[in-house]
């Protein structure tokens, strides 16, 4: 029945979870401030949790006896058969946005993550919780002067309110042989994007117009995992892993609503243009290497490839043959990330304090997957830091408490530079399960 209790209540708090990291507004510091949150489907967010936050996300091929790692569902079967984890982590980043000779700085925080982990049968973990797909969040103007007189201004404001793509995932991870473990997640996608642009001029008497994006999201996600450990003698061990995600149509609608306001009698026109079937995710294909030296230390190297180039997007052209949306074949590209890191202890089950302080590091360099005009997106380089100290106390001395710090570069030449910096914080619980108390 505490068994029944512990899950029930992990549920609450991961809907919880999705609900608050949904539940952004314009005037919120949480979520993304980019501009660049504007394109496709959001920035897109890599599936971290406590364990491989200082790592930069690194997980293909990790496993251990006392983390959830989401990103290769295989390595579930590695838990330990006393555990029950509960993993929930917040961020907060300062960003430097950069357009020329101008500078500016915005803040953001937010809940990153819940999830949780418990062994089925032997050789079985099931994993469950939720984690941000994309974040969406800007507000942002540009002006100029139409014609060489410069007596005319234009303004075209760029708005969306905070939200983004969230995934519920169930998972599984089997080990049918010795050295052979699979595994899968099954998650539920769900979100909304909301995008405002408004054209408007320094003269009253020129019409106004606004064009709103509005966009749900309600499909699924599924992610297959296979991790296979080569025994290099008693201690180290070698661990190459691979992971697979489906691509897929997302079955949703994009609706603009296009608004023109007349400048001489103040009224506004509505029509209501519709993209079908406008948004899909791709074919996602990864791979990566570890080496571990007992539970002392760690190394490996991760690649995922994402195939949007396959994709279609939706574009709303205005022309003479008159207004409406065309799906273009020209605007994602492939985009691939690659990343590197590893962790040490001196000794997990040290009596010492200092001995069980894990130190982890990690570094990424990731290609856009989405054009502005005919210019790739910006390019990311990011890199992190963090320890993870044990909780101790009078009945719980396997909890951790998961710091990190990581930068992250935005760049594109002739387009804004973002430098970010972000401190984030992972609460790991856990909790002795199926032990039978002998009483003498």
């Amino acid at each position: 029945m505490i068994r029944i209790q512990h899950i029930f209540l992990s549920l609450i708090l991961c809907a919880f979870a999705a609900n608050a990291s949904a539940q952004y507004t314009s005037d919120s510091p949480s979520g993304t401030l980019s501009p660049y949150s504007q394109f496709g489907l959001g920035l897109l967010q890599q599936p971290t949790t406590g364990f491989n936050a200082g790592m930069d996300g690194l997980g293909i091929a990790m496993r251990g006896h006392n983390e959830i790692n989401s990103t290769n569902p295989a390595s579930y079967s590695a838990i330990d058969s006393l555990s029950f984890i509960f993993d929930a982590g917040v961020s907060g980043q300062m960003t430097n946005f950069e357009q020329g000779n101008k500078k500016i700085n915005r803040y953001s925080a937010g809940l990153d993550y819940v999830s949780a982990i418990f062994r089925a049968a032997k050789g079985v973990g099931i994993s469950f919780g939720v984690q941000p797909y994309s974040q969406i969040g800007y507000d942002y103007s540009e002006s100029g002067y139409v014609g060489d007189q410069k007596t005319l201004k234009y303004i075209n404001s760029y708005h969306s309110r905070q939200s983004g793509i969230q995934n519920y995932y169930v998972g599984i991870g089997w080990r049918p042989f010795k050295f052979v473990s699979i595994g899968a997640n099954v998650g539920y996608m769900h979100g909304e994007m909301d995008r405002t642009v408004t054209n408007s001029f320094s003269d009253s008497n020129i019409d106004t117009y606004v064009k709103n994006y509005q966009t749900t999201i309600n499909s699924y996600k599924a992610d297959f995992g296979l991790q296979v450990m080569v025994p290099v003698n008693k201690k180290d061990v070698i661990t190459l892993g691979a992971t697979y995600g489906l691509g897929h149509d997302l079955k949703a609608d994009q609706e603009l609503y296009y608004m023109h306001t007349t400048s001489s009698t103040s009224k506004t026109d509505t029509t209501k243009y519709v993209a079908k079937n406008a948004f899909s995710i791709p074919t996602t294909i990864g791979a990566g290497v570890s080496f571990a030296h007992g539970s002392k230390w760690r190394i490996g190297a991760d690649y995922t490839l994402q195939k949007w180039a396959d994709l279609s997007y939706p574009v709303f052209q205005e022309n003479s043959n008159g207004k409406g949306f065309v799906m273009s074949n020209n605007y994602y590209m492939d985009r691939q990330r690659m990343t590197v890191g590893g962790e040490y202890c001196t000794n997990e089950v040290s009596r010492n304090f200092i001995d069980r302080i894990r130190y982890r590091v990690g570094a990424s360099y990731t290609t856009p997957y989405y054009k502005i005009g005919n210019v790739d997106g910006p390019k990311e380089l990011s890199v992190s830091a963090g320890f993870v100290l044990p909780i101790v106390n009078g009945y719980n001395n396997r909890s951790m408490l998961n710091v990190s710090a990581q930068w992250v570069k935005t760049d594109a030449p002739g387009l804004i530079k973002e430098n970010s910096f972000r401190i984030k914080i992972g609460f790991t619980f856990n909790e002795r399960w199926f032990m039978k108390w002998k009483v003498e």
